[in-house]
């Protein structure tokens, strides 16, 4: 099989958390990424693409399955009314491999993503990946640099097993990509492929070995603060002193740049086998990551301001242009644009638009409007230039329903008492926009227990701001007759999509 223009291949890399304003290729001076700068100075560059579902997996969700689920439930693995991208390939005779450390994609709530794949390799120990149950017994003198224990009680047992920087996760990811693309050199192979690489860094723990440790905190003394909170108003408050604050946001640097450097020997690897010819590369993330921004830390409970929602998005693609793209785009895109790259298409209903035309340079843009969001938070609606952030207007965050068949979502390793309420019998069948599968839909009353990711929600909590003139977003447009356009643009985006009518009762714009 050969896909659209020839091409034959692609290769994915998601870098988890990775922020936009912090990379050289657009614009960022802080941390040395030379090797992310090296495979941009050779890609498009969008620079107007944003999130879609958040957090981890339904962001995985976005790409791997092209519908974003964030308005009908918040975190959980494919549904039975749909399939992953690796579906349509397999039909189409295309090699598909996952290669990841990521360890949500493992375990409860995202256990059948990595299945769908031909193949895949679980590099094992990262965050809070259940790994090891003791410490390695020779650890003294290891790399591993004295640390705090914050909320990583399995990664602090793990962490003692890598005993050089080629043993932590991110490096044994990249290098295991590497390893299959050298294969499909040596072996000759002129079959099709997918490689998916969802490499975890650099998300926290930001630990890393020498000579990265401290690399941008030279006069740090004291044990690695790996572990960032996840909070708002965290210096003033303080959660973290100035000064910690500063040593945490140079750590993830430290991570970024360490992940950076192997991410070149895959760059490497496609060199040395000239792969380029009749290979897509995309280089992407499922969102950024606070640190100390707006004084906010990690992915706490506040609108998706521009460090965590404006994320880059880097595509070589054989035969198009260097440029960078200012056009809309969102993370459900790049599952339509793998779709058209290898003339495949999608059973179920999906919301991505082709890059395609963006890249050829046949088009100057692919929609109009994007939506993002976490389950029972804020929606947004952005246009290109305004960003609409808009809450519930009732003090109980209803009404509101979880629509799934597959009653999981992430385990919370140091609550394990924190479940996700079961359906009961307030429980309906109802079914998904173009499924005629049955799906249960939970819908929740005043006094029930809601999935932690929409507990505390405040009412009334609105945000607009326009990005070309206000990027800091200090100035807050509400009660602006721009207000009332994005309003009817919200309305009009959540009807295309066939969201659920209450999400639309819930926000007051029903």
């Amino acid at each position: 099989m050969t896909g659209r223009a020839g091409l034959q291949n692609a290769v994915v890399v998601l870098l988890d958390s990775l922020n936009r304003h912090m990379l050289g290729c657009y614009g960022g001076h802080e941390f040395d990424t030379p090797n992310i700068d090296r495979f941009a100075g050779d890609a498009t560059r969008f620079d107007n693409h944003f999130v879609g579902s958040l957090p981890c997996m339904p962001a995985r969700h976005d790409i791997l399955v092209g519908a974003m689920d964030f308005l009908w439930r918040p975190w959980g693995s494919i549904e039975l009314w749909e399939e992953a991208l690796t579906a349509p390939l397999r039909e189409a005779g295309v090699t598909t491999m996952l290669i990841s450390d990521h360890p949500h994609l493992f375990e409860t709530g995202g256990e059948n993503y990595h299945t769908e794949f031909r193949g895949w390799d679980y590099v094992r120990g990262h965050e809070n990946d259940p790994w090891r149950t003791r410490p390695d017994p020779s650890w003294l003198g290891t790399p591993a640099l004295p640390a705090s224990a914050g909320v990583g009680q399995y990664y602090n047992v793990s962490r003692t097993w890598f005993r050089s920087e080629a043993d932590f996760p991110g490096p044994r990811t990249m290098q295991a990509a590497v390893n299959f693309l050298d294969l499909h050199a040596e072996t000759g192979s002129d079959e099709p492929f997918l490689l998916f690489v969802d490499e975890f860094d650099p998300h926290e723990p930001f630990d890393t070995p020498a000579p990265w440790a401290n690399r941008y905190d030279p006069d740090w003394t004291e044990p690695l603060m790996i572990w960032p909170p996840y909070s708002v108003k965290t210096v003033e408050r303080g959660v973290l002193s100035e000064r910690q604050a500063r040593h945490v946001r140079a750590n993830y640097g430290s991570k970024l740049s360490m992940i950076d450097h192997w991410f070149g020997r895959v760059l490497d690897s496609l060199d040395a086998h000239d792969l380029w010819q009749n290979t897509a590369v995309i280089l992407c993330t499922d969102h950024g990551h606070y640190l100390g921004e707006r004084d906010i830390f990690g992915k706490p409970g506040v609108p998706h301001y521009e460090p965590i929602g404006h994320t880059p998005l880097l595509i070589r693609l054989p035969g198009a242009a260097r440029t960078s793209v200012d056009a809309l785009t969102t993370n459900v895109d790049i599952h339509a644009t793998l779709c058209d790259l290898f003339d495949v298409t999608p059973k179920h209903v999906t919301h991505g638009r082709s890059l395609l035309p963006l890249l050829e340079g046949s088009a100057s843009s692919v929609r109009d409007w994007a939506l993002a969001g976490v389950y029972g938070r804020w929606v947004h609606v952005l246009d290109g230039r305004h960003k609409y952030a808009r809450g519930p207007v009732g003090s109980d965050n209803l009404p509101l329903s979880m629509w799934s068949n597959r009653w999981s979502t992430m385990p919370v390793h140091q609550l394990p008492g924190l479940k996700l309420p079961m359906p009961d019998r307030n429980a309906r069948l109802d079914f998904m926009p173009g499924s005629d599968i049955p799906v249960i839909r939970q819908p929740f009353r005043p006094g029930d227990l809601l999935p932690y990711w929409c507990l505390n929600q405040k009412p009334g909590q609105h945000c607009l701001y326009d990005l070309h003139n206000d990027p800091e977003e200090a100035e807050n447009l509400l009660g602006t007759a721009t207000e009332r356009r994005l309003i009817d643009l919200l309305r009009a985006a959540l009807e295309e999509v066939n969201a659920p009518v209450e999400q639309l009762t819930r926000l007051g714009i029903a």
